[in-house]
C-alpha cells in the first residue's frame, strides 16, 4: 500500500498548468521569460507574435509551473486570428489556474473589458496582474485593481512590472502553492517543451520583426527545414523564411542581400547562446501564396484550422 504524503507534507510535489491571458502586448511573452528566468517565447514590438501554447517551465521549491502563454485576445478578423483567439481560450479552459494580465497604462480599456466578460465562463482560479506598474502613478494602479476586482472574483492580486522583474518573485511562489499536488510532468533541467527547431524558427521570427516591423504584414512565418549536430558539437540550421507576395521577399533579402544577411546574423548569434554550441545557420527566403489558408500551416504551429 502506497501512503501518499498529506497535503504541504515535507517532500510533496505540487505540478500544474497556468494559463496567461491578455490582450496583444501586454506583456505575456515578457512575464514567462522572467518567470522562467530564460528566453522561452518569442517577444515583440509587433502584435500578435505568440502564436502557439508554447510552455515555460519552473521549478519553485516542490513545484512545477507549466506556463501557457497563449496569444494575446483581441478581435479577429481573418482565418488565422480566429484560430489564434480560439487557441488562447482553450488554453484558459484546459489550465489549473489562469493569470489575467491588464496593462496598467492601457487600464480597462475596451479590449481589457472584453476579456473581463468572457473570463466569466472559466471556473478555475483567477489572478489578476497589474503589468507596466513603472509607467503609472500609485494611485491609478490602485484605483485600477478595485474596478477589476469589482468585475469578477480574483483570489490575489499582483502589481508587476515583467521588464524589469519587480513583483515577480512574488507571483512565482504563489503559483507554485496554487497549483495542485502531484508528481512533475516534466524533467527538472527542462525549461520549455518547445522543440528546439521550434524555438530557433521563432528567434529568427523575432529577428525580421525587429529589423522590418513597419514593411513587413504579419503573414510571413518561419520553419526549421534541417538541423544537424556535427561532430565538433556545432549545430547546422537551415530554415526557410515563407512571404506571400514576391515584393516581400525583396525586401527580406535586403539590397546585396544586406538585410537577410543581418537578420542571419542576430539570430545565429542568440541561438547559439541558447544551445551553448557554434551554430551554422543558414536562411532562405520563398514566396507561399496564400499560406494563410492553408490546414498543415495551422498544424505546425500548433493552431486548430478554423472551418470558416
Amino acid at each position: 500500500m502506497t501512503v501518499e504524503p498529506a497535503p504541504g507534507a515535507p517532500g510533496e510535489t505540487r505540478c500544474g498548468f497556468v494559463a496567461l491571458i491578455g490582450a496583444p502586448n501586454v506583456g505575456k511573452s515578457t512575464l514567462v521569460n522572467a518567470l522562467v528566468g530564460s528566453k522561452v517565447t518569442i517577444v515583440s514590438r509587433k502584435v500578435q507574435t505568440t502564436r502557439a501554447l508554447i510552455r515555460g517551465i519552473v521549478i519553485e521549491d516542490n513545484a512545477q509551473i507549466i506556463l501557457v502563454d497563449t496569444p494575446g485576445i483581441f478581435s479577429p478578423k481573418r482565418r488565422l486570428d480566429r484560430a489564434m483567439v480560439s487557441t488562447a481560450w482553450s488554453g484558459a479552459h484546459d489550465a489549473d489556474l489562469v493569470c489575467v494580465l491588464l496593462d496598467a497604462k492601457a487600464g480597462l480599456d475596451e479590449e481589457a473589458d472584453a476579456i473581463l466578460n468572457k473570463l466569466v465562463t472559466v471556473a478555475h482560479p483567477k489572478i489578476l496582474v497589474l503589468n507596466k506598474i513603472d509607467l503609472i502613478p500609485r494611485e491609478k494602479l490602485l484605483a485600477l485593481a478595485q474596478a477589476a476586482n469589482e468585475r469578477m472574483k480574483f483570489e490575489h492580486t499582483f502589481m508587476i512590472s515583467a521588464l524589469s522583474g519587480d513583483g515577480v518573485d512574488d507571483l512565482r511562489k504563489t503559483l507554485a502553492n496554487g497549483v495542485p499536488a502531484g508528481p512533475f510532468h516534466y524533467p527538472e533541467d527542462q525549461m520549455s517543451d518547445a522543440p528546439l527547431r521550434h524555438l530557433a524558427a521563432e528567434i529568427t521570427r523575432e529577428k525580421i520583426y525587429r529589423q522590418l516591423h513597419q514593411e513587413l504584414p504579419y503573414q510571413s512565418t518561419v520553419e526549421t527545414d534541417t538541423w544537424t549536430e556535427r561532430k565538433d558539437k556545432s549545430v547546422r540550421i537551415e530554415q526557410t523564411i515563407f512571404v506571400e507576395r514576391e515584393s516581400q521577399r525583396k525586401i527580406v533579402l535586403g539590397k546585396g542581400g544586406a538585410t537577410i544577411k543581418s537578420i542571419g546574423a542576430d539570430s545565429r548569434k542568440e541561438i547559439a547562446e541558447i544551445l551553448g554550441v557554434p551554430v551554422h545557420l543558414f536562411l532562405f527566403v520563398k514566396v507561399r501564396e496564400n499560406w494563410g489558408d492553408d490546414p498543415d500551416r495551422y498544424r505546425e504551429m500548433g493552431l486548430e484550422f478554423p472551418k470558416e
